[in-house]
C-alpha cells in the first residue's frame, strides 16, 4: 500500500456522500441497502481493493466496481459498475 493511499483509508471516518449521492450510487451498484457510506467504507477497506488517485480524486477498483472520492473533502461522489 503506497502512502497516498494510505490517507484515504486513514480517513475513512470522514467519508461522505450528498443525498443525490445516495440515490445515484444506489442506482449505479442496484444495491439494496441504505447505508451507502458503509458500504462504501467496506468496499474500499476491503483486502482487494485497488486505490489510485489520479489529480483531485481518488479512484477505488474492487469486487467489479469503481468508487470515486473527491480527496480533499472525502465526498463520494459516485460509484459504478467497471466497464469489461
Amino acid at each position: 500500500m503506497k502512502d497516498m493511499d494510505y490517507d484515504l483509508i486513514a480517513n475513512l471516518d470522514k467519508l461522505h456522500t450528498t443525498e443525490l449521492g445516495v440515490v445515484r450510487i444506489k442506482k449505479n451498484l442496484a444495491l439494496n441497502t441504505d447505508d451507502v457510506v458503509g458500504w462504501c467504507k467496506a468496499t474500499i477497506s476491503s483486502d482487494n481493493a485497488d486505490i489510485t488517485r489520479k489529480g483531485k480524486n481518488w479512484y477505488v477498483h474492487a469486487d467489479g466496481c469503481v468508487i470515486t472520492v473527491n480527496a480533499f473533502s472525502y465526498t463520494i461522489i459516485t460509484a459504478h459498475r467497471e466497464k469489461r
